[in-house]
């Protein structure tokens, strides 16, 4: 089949083998991560693991790596990164942080912007989500398309 794919057909698709049993939620930390604490603050710090409780997809437990005197920034901002990463997602996803004193993940490859997507991407993702009433999660979703799309393909191997 050609054309248009809607966001939902290639999520598990795609995101099924990088997150694994993590979810969709730890992608969009990981993904996300610089705006939701901040361009400085996350330089310096990287989301490890979300822990949920048994049975329950919110409440969670955000592990967060980080070296030396970040940690202790990290404790002071705590009750305001539980704030922004629960507006980000939209309900209350984080409920307590966790620190680990350890290296970050080795320094990723060079930046590479993502490239600007056409109209008809545009528009096939707007259409996609333009049946989702709820705000937040359509505005969610779009920019969880974009982002996919926006990904340099990588050469075949």
């Amino acid at each position: 089949m050609s054309g248009p794919r809607r966001i939902g057909q290639s999520v598990p698709e795609v995101a099924g083998k990088v997150l694994g049993k993590r979810g969709l939620a730890f992608g969009a930390l990981i993904t996300d991560w610089p705006s939701i604490v901040g361009h400085q603050l996350s330089l310096r710090t990287a989301p490890d693991k979300l822990s949920f409780p048994r049975g329950k997809r919110e409440e969670a437990t955000l592990h967060i790596r980080a070296m030396g005197a970040i940690a202790l920034e990290l404790q002071h901002l705590e009750p305001q990164i539980i704030e922004r990463i629960n507006s980000f997602f939209g309900y209350r996803a984080v409920a307590k942080i966790r620190l680990i004193h350890a290296a970050l993940p080795s320094s990723p490859s060079p930046v590479v912007r993502p490239r600007a997507l056409t109209m008809d991407e545009e528009i096939g993702i707007t259409t996609t989500t333009a049946t989702i009433e709820d705000e937040e999660l359509r505005a969610t979703l779009e920019r969880f398309g974009r982002s996919l799309m926006a990904r340099p393909k990588r050469a075949a191997r």
